[in-house]
């Protein structure tokens, strides 16, 4: 059953109904084996951290960042900043010193809570450039602390000051005081452009959406959630609060690397993912296929075709299969289909929520097809998440967003622009009143920036209106539809599409280069660096042909004519990603200025 108590006291009413029944667990990585934390535990250490925090005179509505990667400690302090009325600003664990620098001051942060060596040593440093700054806390023990530095603690030297539960009354009092309009989170976005600003996140937007949530996914007690995404993303934030409201197990993957590996050791239920990751999946199984005798590749095409007309055809929309169908499908589930899942570390698959950008038509059709519920949806850190998804009890079509959840308003605006109002939107960014009149209309729609439509309940996207791209032709261009697409190539790695100002489309490609070097060595193409592999004329023209092949749907101007393999991927260091991942297209076209510019002579 739904616990629809307020965050700020929920994991200690939890306890009372799971008492010593597992809440958390994280791999142990000395021994190799998953430690467990009960909900009496859970709760035990939420309220050490409350009295803690307030030992250290945190006040009403004072802002807590917690700068690391994921990490039980790092839920512990969520919710014990929330039992005294303060607010917890997530930061990414990849986040630069000039990220964290202007977040701290632009938030007035008094505490910082560090995950690891690179979280301390990038907080050290910018100590003497962030006024209000005056401690770091410190979760690995074994972090090797600056010889200067007079000021940090370690965690459990943080929680000793909680011992005794010094403040028990003035935290219960807090908790108890707590106003739908209070601050729960400032989320401060990546940003593919443009100055960083802080989305404001109150109870009452939580309070909302996970409910809305609640009433069109079956999530239950039962279920074991494997953490993937950051906790700083609203998508993994917002979906792992409404798994504790149900009691639901938190399987936190502490390194992201390890996913592969964590996801065979748990056999986890349920996972928040976004696209990202089931294009390396499909790319993984497609390259198994490629590598198949042909009986085995017949098998496992069959399977997955059988696959495709049973869930999609029939099952996604409602409709009873076929005998023959059934009997087919049967069979594949228990040999080919559930060998891959068992593969997977999947083979309880009950759910996996996926959004934050485009999935491809191919790759949510092989998930699909595995008997895997990938349950599309769309939001964002404005939105608490989700905006809409596919609503388990109702008929879903691949490509669609899902379905509008209840209490959100949606109206299209210019260009089909998705507007939006409810208790799940946000009412402002963090000091920011400029930005936030841009994003609020005067009656009240929040402006998403992409546009789409709906049919038949469904919502669909179509573009990100400020990624479009105009030639100097006059045409315009949806690099992200284009993208989409050409990711599912298992050659492709990475492909930022280049068309803004110029008279055809264009594309830097980051390949995958084991397999480029492996068709290289197949096919004589002699290589002594990844640079001169890259450079090839042969090995350029055979990733061309395969984007060409998959282009065809797109009109003539739409279509990518040249292309650069670029030796080494995208990287967060050089600013080209977020830390979300997604391309920051200004800087790319900075970045690569002169490799665009030679794509273009004649």
């Amino acid at each position: 059953m739904l616990n629809h108590a307020s965050l700020s006291v929920l994991i200690h009413e939890q306890a009372k109904v799971y008492g010593d029944r597992v809440a958390l667990s994280y791999r142990d990585y000395a021994t190799a084996t998953w430690r467990t934390i009960s909900w009496n535990d859970f709760s035990k250490r939420v309220s050490l951290v409350s009295n803690a925090l307030l030992t250290m005179g945190v006040g009403v509505q004072e802002n807590i960042a917690v700068f690391s990667q994921n990490k039980p400690e790092s839920v512990c302090v969520d919710f014990g900043v929330y039992g005294i009325r303060a607010v917890s600003i997530p930061f990414y664990a990849t986040s630069s010193e000039a990220q964290i620098q202007y977040m701290i001051n632009d938030a007035s942060i008094r505490f910082v809570f560090v995950g690891e060596q690179y979280q301390y040593d990038t907080a050290f440093r910018v100590l003497k450039m962030c006024p209000t700054l005056e401690r770091l806390i410190i979760f690995d023990p074994t972090v090797q602390k600056n010889p200067q530095d007079q000021v940090s603690l370690y965690f459990d030297e943080f929680l000793r000051q909680g011992e005794g539960f010094p403040f028990s009354e003035q935290v219960a009092e807090r908790a108890a005081a707590v106003q739908p309009d209070d601050l729960v989170n400032i989320l401060y976005t990546s940003g593919t452009t443009g100055v960083s600003k802080g989305v404001t996140l109150t109870y009452r937007m939580y309070a909302a959406a996970i409910p809305a949530n609640d009433a069109v996914m079956h999530l239950s007690d039962k279920d074991v959630i494997m953490c993937f995404l950051p906790f700083t993303h609203v998508f993994e934030r917002a979906w792992s609060y409404w798994c504790l409201s149900r009691g639901a197990q938190l399987a936190i993957n502490l390194k992201p690397q390890d996913i592969q590996m964590t996801l065979r050791e748990v056999h986890p239920t349920c996972m928040a993912a976004v696209p990202r990751f089931w294009e390396k999946v499909y790319a993984g199984v497609q390259e198994k296929i490629a590598t198949s005798s042909a009986m085995q590749r017949k098998l496992i095409l069959d399977a997955l075709a059988v696959g495709k007309k049973y869930n999609i055809d029939y099952k996604m929309k409602g409709i009873i299969p076929p005998l023959p169908l059934k009997l087919r499908y049967a069979f594949y589930e228990k040999t080919i289909i559930s060998l891959l899942k068992k593969t997977l570390g999947l083979e309880n698959a009950h759910f996996f929520p996926t959004a934050g950008a485009a999935i491809p038509r191919e790759v949510e059709e092989f998930v699909h097809s595995c008997g895997i519920n990938m349950t599309a949806g769309y939001g964002l850190t404005e939105t608490t998440a989700t905006v809409s998804c596919d609503w388990h009890d109702s008929p879903v079509c691949v490509g669609s967003v899902g379905r509008v959840l209840e209490g959100i308003e949606i109206s299209f605006g210019e260009n089909n622009e998705i507007l939006l109002k409810g208790d799940t939107i946000t009412k402002s960014y963090y000091r920011k009143a400029e930005m936030t009149a841009q994003a609020i209309d005067k009656d009240g729609w929040f402006h998403t920036g992409d546009s789409g439509y709906i049919k038949n309940g469904e919502l669909y996207l179509t573009d990100r209106i400020k990624d479009l791209f105009k030639t100097s032709n006059g045409k315009y261009i949806s690099p992200q539809a284009l993208e989409s697409k050409f990711v599912v190539d298992r050659y492709i790695d990475e492909i930022a599409i280049i068309a803004d100002e110029r008279k055809f489309v264009s594309a830097l490609v980051i390949p995958d280069y084991s397999l480029l070097e492996k068709w290289a060595r197949d096919n004589a193409v002699a290589f002594e660096t990844r640079e001169q592999l890259c450079e090839n004329p042969l090995v350029v023209q055979m990733v061309l042909s395969r984007i060409s092949m998959l282009q065809q749907e797109f009109a003539h101007y739409e279509q990518v004519k040249r292309i650069t393999l670029l030796p080494r991927p995208f990287s967060m260091e050089r600013g080209e990603l977020t830390n979300t991942l997604k391309i920051r297209r200004p800087i790319i076209a900075k970045n690569y200025k002169d490799l665009i510019d030679k794509m273009y002579e004649e």
